[in-house]
């Protein structure tokens, strides 16, 4: 069973280095020093939803059904998967819908706690 490479050390959290690769097939062995790819570094449930993401090729309302989540988590988990590849957000939050944020809890698209959050600028 081969297991997937830690990008960060599970006891501190910083990144790891890679030292040594090998090739299962004609068994030639590598030594050095490597660091880890950017999406190595992401934790399996960023993972995850970055592959449920480009799967349903960034369309917001797929995601929500596939993950059975709502719009604001949605964007939260794409914006900690942004930060956590060591970019900064371009824009502004937008600004706050209320008309549109209490559509959706009557829908029952999203809860009336993320509503609250949501109606208080926090997405």
């Amino acid at each position: 069973m081969k297991r997937e490479m830690l990008g960060k050390c599970p006891v501190c959290g910083n990144e790891l280095q890679v030292t040594k690769l090998s090739c299962n097939n004609c068994h030639t062995t590598i030594e050095g020093s490597f660091s880890a790819c950017k999406f190595c570094r992401l934790s399996k449930e960023q993972k995850h939803f970055l592959e449920v993401f480009i799967k349903n090729r960034g369309n917001i309302k797929e995601i929500e059904k596939e993950l059975g989540i709502s719009y604001p988590t949605v964007r939260n988990k794409l914006e900690d998967v942004i930060e956590s590849l060591g970019y900064k957000p371009k824009y502004n939050k937008p600004k706050v819908n209320q008309k549109e944020i209490l559509e959706k809890l009557n829908k029952g698209e999203i809860t009336s706690d993320e509503a609250i959050k949501l109606l208080k600028g926090q997405e």
